[in-house]
């Protein structure tokens, strides 16, 4: 994970900016893996595949790059960064602010 005061500015920066607007309008404003699953859920988040680090954050080749990028709803994208944790309860799950609520709650 990058510390905040390192990929503030570049999720901030004009180039960021016109790039994940480009890349939400090019897939439709779709979330790309449910569509894959013959769903239709709108998208939340641009993702990068390779994740972004202190290392390359720097490098548009990774952070830019159309190919690295895949727009994801809010549960594709909890699924991808929380996969390696085992599910201990089907009945509860993280809101938006990462505070733990029922399901039932939503």
């Amino acid at each position: 994970m990058v510390p905040r005061k390192i990929s503030k500015p570049f999720y901030r920066s004009k180039a960021w900016q016109k790039c994940r607007a480009g890349y939400i309008k090019s897939v439709g404003e779709l979330c790309e893996r449910c569509i894959a699953k013959g769903k239709i859920k709108r998208g939340y988040i641009v993702h990068h595949k390779n994740y972004i680090t202190a290392d390359n954050i720097g490098d548009p080749t990774i952070t830019l790059n159309w190919e690295n990028l895949e727009y994801l709803c809010h549960d594709c994208h909890n699924a991808e960064h929380f996969k390696r944790y085992e599910v201990m309860n089907d009945d509860v799950l993280f809101d938006s602010n990462g505070q733990l609520i029922k399901k039932s709650d939503r």
